[in-house]
């Protein structure tokens, strides 16, 4: 016998939110389809870009992000496919040769780079690297800076 009464140890049990909602059997039959998988904002918000391995815990919905202005827009498009790429480059780790999951990997870095581009001509440059600041004079101290209200 349990420490909880059979009762009790049911209901425990079915309010762990913390219990795998996925089966493991069915995910490492390898070679994801790509139809398969959230979008890139949707698996931002989830954290984790596989349904079949979301686990909720103890939110039924992830918190939708509501950007302020355009500019915020933009960074939440390319925070989410930041995301994407990195959750499908650690995917494409383990099963390399899923043409599937790399022809998504490298359509969301296409577009990441055309947001990047978007959000550089109208708000200034987002990394050190960028193309934006081969101009004099230097433009990556211009404020505001990318977390500030206009």
């Amino acid at each position: 016998m349990n420490k909880y009464g059979t009762q009790d140890y049911y209901n425990y049990m079915n309010n762990n939110y913390n219990q795998p909602l996925y089966n493991q059997q069915n995910f490492n039959n390898a070679n994801a389809n790509s139809s398969d998988l959230f979008d890139a904002y949707t698996g931002f918000i989830s954290g984790n870009m596989f349904p079949d391995l979301y686990n909720a815990y103890k939110i039924s919905n992830p918190l939708e992000i509501e950007p302020m202005n355009e500019q915020a827009e933009l960074l939440t498009y390319i925070d989410a496919l930041c995301f994407a790429d990195i959750d499908l480059g650690l995917y494409l780790d383990l099963y390399p040769n899923d043409k599937n999951v790399i022809s998504l990997y490298n359509k969301f870095r296409e577009q990441k780079k055309q947001y990047e581009q978007e959000y550089e001509s109208k708000f200034g440059p987002l990394f050190l690297s960028s193309d934006a600041l081969n101009s004099y004079p230097w433009a990556w101290d211009n404020s505001p800076w990318p977390w500030q209200s206009k």
